[in-house]
Order: C-alpha cells, then structure tokens, then sequence
C-alpha cells in the first residue's frame, strides 16, 4: 500500500515539473469561456490565427503546461477540440472518449488539471449525429466493450424519448449535460471546487455541418 502511494506521488511530481503553483485569484469562467467562443467563430469563419502554434510556443510548454480549459468530447475524428476552438499547444487539456462518456479515469485525469494545473473551466462538448448516442438510440446489443457505452448512454436516451423533437439531437444534448451533472457532483475534488465556486462547468453541443458550437443551459 505504502508503495502505491509513493508511485502516485512520483507520477504527480513527474507530471508537475517546472509547473509554477497555480492559484484561483481573479477567477472568470465568463472570459475564459469567451476564449473559446471567439475561437470557433474564428474556426466557423475560415479566420484561423492558428494560435500557439509556433516553435516558441512549444519550447515553452515544453517546461510545463498551464491550460486554461478542460474540454471533454467524443473521440469522433470530426470533432478535434483545438481545431475548432482555434487553439493551440499547452491551451487546452482534452479528455476524449465515444460519446463524451466519463468514467474513473476520466474523472482522475480532470482532477488532475484541476487541482494541479488551476483550471477553472470545464466544456462538457457533445456533437451532431454521434454515433455512440444514435446506438443507444436505435438499441439492440453491440459487440465488445461498445455495448459499455451504450449502457451508459441508454438512460438519457430513455428520458427523452417522450419529449417533442428529433430524439437523437434531444439525446445528445441530454448526454452532455447528464456529464455535466455528474461532473458538478464528483466527489471528494470537483464538487469542493464548484461549490467554492473555483470551477465551472458547462455543456456544449459542436454542429457538424455549420461548425458551430452552442453552449447548452
């Protein structure tokens, strides 16, 4: 046990080198999430600056990162999270699985950023037509691990389904926001931090035709 402990304490420290303590002073999740909104319209109006991209960029993140948002999204090759928000290096920590779907290690990896890295915003970002959501949608049983997903999805898929609107879309929203929840409420890191209110977290839903991202209440 005492060894397990000193291997996770050496993974952190790894992880943290030449990382400055970050602090939550001068929190705004508004400006923060700004950011990214004034990248995607960048992104949706061919504008890209292509920011952070550079050489400098990269030896500087090369002694540690600081970035200022968690986006967690589908692992879909349609939906790559810097692109669309015209990021770049050392911007964003992505967490990325089909379906924006959140489990243990999900969770560890957003505490990480959160507690050690500062990060003050968290973009639950789900998207037009996903697939893992249109076969919780249509039902029936998948092969491997897929069908894992699809159990996970299934119970937002199950509310929606009597309301008005295109059940697929309704659901993706549903699922996004469901992370959302269950993210506000992860215990013992995330929910301190919300409640201390040094952490927001929010929705998203990426269209896939149009490019644009539309934050969900």
């Amino acid at each position: 046990m005492r060894t397990g402990k000193k291997i996770i304490a050496l993974i952190i420290t790894v992880l943290s080198i030449s990382i400055p303590a970050q602090t939550h002073k001068g929190f705004d999740s508004q400006s923060l999430l700004q950011k990214l909104i004034d990248g995607n319209k960048r992104f949706t109006n061919s504008k890209l600056t292509h920011v952070n991209q550079t050489s400098e960029r990269r030896l500087e993140v090369a002694k540690g990162q600081k970035p200022f948002a968690v986006i967690v999204t589908c692992s879909d090759s349609r939906v790559p999270p810097e692109i669309i928000f015209d990021q770049g290096l050392g911007d964003l920590f992505v967490i990325r699985t089909a379906g924006n779907i959140i489990d243990d290690i999900g969770l560890g990896s957003i505490e990480y950023a959160v507690e050690h890295l500062g990060v003050q915003l968290i973009v639950v970002l789900g998207h037009e037509k996903c697939g893992a959501v249109d076969a919780a949608v249509k039902g029936g049983h998948a092969e491997g691990h897929i069908q894992n997903l699809i159990e996970a999805i299934r119970p937002v898929v199950e509310k929606e389904k009597n309301n008005k609107g295109d059940l697929l879309d309704n659901s993706v929203k549903a699922n996004a926001l469901m992370v959302v929840k269950k993210l506000n409420s992860s215990e013992p890191i995330l929910k301190e931090f919300v409640h201390e209110k040094k952490l927001t977290i929010i929705g998203a839903r990426y269209d896939l035709d149009d490019g644009v991202v539309t934050i969900l209440h």
